[in-house]
C-alpha cells in the first residue's frame, strides 16, 4: 500500500470515529426527562431508608394514632418496595417549638432520608426545615403546616375548610334567633389553629344573628382546656354555642356532667375519650381528621420522593373530616383499636 492509501485510510477512519462520537451524543440528548440511568454494576442498591416523624407531643392520641399509621406504611412499603423501610419517632412528651428543632437538627446530623414534621410553630421550625433540605433531606409536613419553608409538601386538614364546618354546623344546631358563640383557642402560635379560627370567624359573619366571642387560649391539655371552657361558661352564661375547633376540653370527662342539649356543641376530632360526648348528647357531632393517615400517607409520600424519585402532585394535599355521631360512633370506636393497638 503506498503512502497516499495508507493517509486516505486514515482519514476515514477519524471520521468514523468523529460522526460515532456524534451519535452517541445525540441518543445522550434524546433521552427522555426524567428517566432513570442503570447504576454501574459495582455500586451497590440502598438496603435501608430512614424516615422520622416529628410530631407535637407524645399524649395527645391523633400522633399516637399517626405513629401507627407511619409504622403500618413502612411495613407495607418495605415489603411492596423490597426494602427496609425503618421509621423513627422523635416527638417531644409536651408541646414544645424548640425541641422539635433540636430534633430534625439531631436527625440531620444522623442522616435520615426524610422527615415529616407537625409545626408546633411554623416559624421556629422553619429554618431547621430549610437547613435539613439544603443537606438533601426530604422534609414534609403533616398536621400543622410551615408554609413558607421549603418542605416539599404538606398533608392533612383544610383548617380554615375545617373551622367553617364546626362553626356551620353550631349554628344550624342552634336554629333561630339570636345566639352568642364561643370558640376554644388552644395553642395560639399553631398556624392550624389559627387557621381554624379565621374560617370559623368568617363563616359567623355570614350569619348577623350570630356573636362570636373568643377564642379563649388554653394550653392543649385535656385539664387546662376544660378549665377554661368552664369558666368562660361561668363568666358568660348567655353563651349558647361552642363552636370546637380544637377539642382538647374533650380529652377529659369533665364536661359530660354538662345538660346535654342546653349549650350546643360541635367539635373537631373523634377520640375514643370523646365518644361519650356524643352518645350522651352533651355533644351533637364530632368532624374527625384522618389522624392514623397523618402518619401512613406521610410516609408514603416520603417513599415516593426519596424512593421513587416523584414529586406529589401538588404541593397540598388535604384529607376530609370524617363525621362521627350517634350512629356510628360504635363503629368509628373500633378504628381506634387498631390505631392505639388495643
Amino acid at each position: 500500500m503506498n503512502s497516499t492509501s495508507a493517509l486516505l485510510r486514515s482519514a476515514v477512519l477519524v471520521a468514523a470515529v468523529f460522526v460515532g462520537g456524534l451519535t452517541g451524543c445525540q441518543k445522550t440528548a434524546e433521552t427522555p426527562a426524567g428517566s432513570q440511568t442503570a447504576a454501574p454494576a459495582s455500586t451497590p442498591a440502598k438496603k435501608e431508608v430512614v424516615f422520622a416523624m416529628v410530631a407535637k407531643n407524645q399524649s395527645n392520641p391523633v400522633f399516637q394514632a399517626a405513629r401507627v399509621g407511619a409504622e403500618d406504611a413502612g411495613r407495607d412499603l418495605s415489603a411492596k418496595l423490597g426494602m427496609r423501610i425503618k421509621i423513627l419517632w422523635r416527638t417531644p412528651n409536651e408541646e414544645d417549638a424548640q425541641k422539635q428543632v433540636e430534633y430534625v437538627e439531631q436527625l440531620v446530623t444522623q442522616g435520615v432520608d426524610g422527615i415529616g414534621i407537625s409545626c408546633t410553630v411554623a416559624d421556629t421550625a422553619t429554618p431547621a426545615i430549610d437547613a435539613a433540605v439544603k443537606q438533601g433531606i426530604a422534609v414534609m409536613c403533616f398536621d400543622s403546616d410551615a408554609p413558607q419553608s421549603k418542605r416539599f409538601c404538606f398533608y392533612g386538614t383544610d383548617d380554615v375548610g375545617a373551622g367553617r364546618t364546626i362553626m356551620s354546623e353550631t349554628i344550624k344546631e342552634l336554629g333561630p334567633g339570636k345566639h352568642i358563640v364561643a370558640i376554644p383557642g388552644g395553642n395560639q402560635n399553631a398556624a392550624n389553629i389559627q387557621n381554624r379560627i379565621r374560617g370559623a370567624v368568617e363563616e359567623a359573619k355570614k350569619h348577623p344573628n350570630v356573636t362570636v366571642k373568643g377564642p379563649y387560649y388554653s394550653k392543649e391539655t385535656p385539664q387546662d382546656a376544660a378549665a377554661k371552657i368552664e369558666e368562660v361558661q361561668t363568666a358568660n352564661p348567655d353563651v349558647d354555642g361552642w363552636a370546637m375547633i380544637g377539642s382538647w376540653g374533650l380529652f377529659t370527662d369533665a364536661l359530660l356532667k354538662w345538660e346535654p342539649g342546653k349549650v350546643k356543641m360541635v367539635a373537631m376530632d373523634a377520640l375514643p375519650v370523646e365518644l361519650p360526648y356524643v352518645r350522651k348528647g352533651v355533644v351533637a357531632r364530632l368532624y374527625a381528621q384522618q389522624t392514623y393517615q397523618w402518619g401512613y400517607r406521610s410516609v408514603e409520600l416520603l417513599a415516593d420522593k426519596v424512593i421513587l424519585h416523584k414529586d406529589p402532585k401538588a404541593p397540598i394535599e388535604y384529607s376530609p373530616l370524617l363525621l362521627v355521631d350517634k350512629s356510628n360512633a360504635d363503629q368509628f370506636e373500633q378504628n381506634w383499636k387498631k390505631w392505639l393497638r388495643q
